[in-house]
C-alpha cells in the first residue's frame, strides 16, 4: 500500500503584483517619462553639488561689473548688483527642489488619507468631508496661499505646509473616486469576511491597488507645486532674499527688460519652464504606461 507524498506548494506571486511589475517596466521604456526624468536629474544635480560647480560665489556682489552681457567670462551674464547669473541659476534650484518636492509629499500624504476614509466609508463621513473638500476645490489655490502667508507670515517653511495642504483637496477627490470602485471587487469582501479593521483594508489592501493614479496626481501635483513656489517668491511671498531662488531673481530683475537687459530674467525663466515641463513629461509617461 503506498502513501501519497504530501504536495508542496510553490510561492506564487498574485497576478496583482505582476500586473503593477509591468507596468513599472512599461512606465521605465516610455521615451516621455525618461526625457522627463533627465532634465529632472539634472536639475537635481544642480540643487546637490552646485555650490561646488559654480565659477562664482552667486551672493557675491560685483557691482563694478554690474548688468555685463552674457560672454566668455559670464556665460548668462551678471545682473544689477554684479553677480553671476550662470551660478545663481544653477544654485537657485536647491531651494525650489526642496519645498516643491516637500509639498508635495504632504499634499499626497494628506489627500491620499483623506480620499481612502471618504471612499471605504462613504455614507455621512463622505458627505462630510466632501463639502469640505468641495468648498475647498472652489477657492483659487494660489489666493489660498497668499492668504495664509500673509497671516503665518512668509517662510520656507510656511510655503511647504501651505501649498501642500493647499493641494491635498485635490488629490484626495483623485483617490476616492478609485477607491469606490475597489471597495466593491471580491478582495475587499474577502477582507471583511476576515473581520480585518478598516485601517487594515483601506491601507494594505485598497491603497497599493490605487497607487498608480496616487502616482500619476502626485507627479502633476509636483509641477504645479514648482510653479507655485515660484509664484509666491515672485510677489514676495515666498522664498526671501538673498536666496538666488529662480522666482525671487525673476521679482528682483523684470524691471529691467525694457532697458534691454533680458538676460537678467530669460535664465531663470527657462529654468522654471524646463522643469515644470519635465515633471509633465514624466506625468505624460505614466499616464501613458498605465493606459497601455
Amino acid at each position: 500500500m503506498s502513501i501519497a507524498e504530501p504536495t508542496v506548494a510553490m510561492p506564487v506571486a498574485s497576478e496583482e503584483a505582476n500586473d503593477r511589475r509591468d507596468r513599472l517596466r512599461q512606465v521605465f521604456r516610455s521615451a516621455t517619462f525618461l526625457t522627463g526624468l533627465a532634465v529632472v536629474l539634472f536639475w537635481v544635480f544642480c540643487a546637490i553639488f552646485g555650490s561646488v560647480i559654480v565659477p562664482y560665489d552667486p551672493y557675491a556682489d560685483d557691482l563694478m561689473n554690474a548688468l555685463m552681457p552674457p560672454s566668455a567670462e559670464h556665460w548668462f551674464g551678471t545682473d544689477q548688483l554684479g553677480r553671476d547669473v550662470f551660478s545663481r541659476v544653477i544654485v537657485g534650484a536647491r531651494d525650489i527642489l526642496t519645498i516643491a518636492p516637500l509639498a508635495t509629499l504632504i499634499s499626497t500624504v494628506v489627500g491620499t488619507a483623506l480620499g481612502l476614509v471618504m471612499g471605504y466609508f462613504r455614507g455621512f463621513i463622505d458627505e462630510g468631508i466632501s463639502r469640505i473638500v468641495d468648498a475647498l476645490l472652489a477657492l483659487p489655490t494660489v489666493i489660498v496661499a497668499l492668504l495664509a502667508l500673509v497671516a503665518l507670515g512668509p517662510s520656507s517653511t510656511t510655503v511647504v505646509f501651505v501649498i501642500g495642504f493647499t493641494f491635498a483637496p485635490i488629490i484626495a477627490r483623485t483617490v476616492r473616486a478609485s477607491v469606490l470602485a475597489e471597495r466593491e471587487l471580491d478582495y475587499v469582501f474577502a477582507a471583511q469576511l476576515r473581520r480585518e479593521n478598516a485601517f487594515h483594508i483601506m491601507f494594505v489592501e485598497i491603497l497599493p491597488n490605487v497607487l498608480p493614479p496616487i502616482m500619476v496626481e502626485a507627479t502633476v501635483r509636483l509641477g504645479y507645486a514648482i510653479f507655485a513656489v515660484a509664484s509666491l517668491s515672485f510677489i514676495g511671498f515666498g522664498i526671501q532674499p538673498p536666496s538666488p531662488d529662480w522666482g525671487l531673481s525673476i521679482s528682483a530683475n523684470y524691471g529691467l527688460i525694457g532697458a534691454g537687459y533680458w538676460w537678467t530674467v530669460l535664465f531663470d525663466g527657462s529654468a522654471i519652464a524646463t522643469l515644470v515641463v519635465a515633471v509633465n513629461l514624466m506625468a505624460d509617461g505614466i499616464q501613458g504606461a498605465l493606459d497601455e
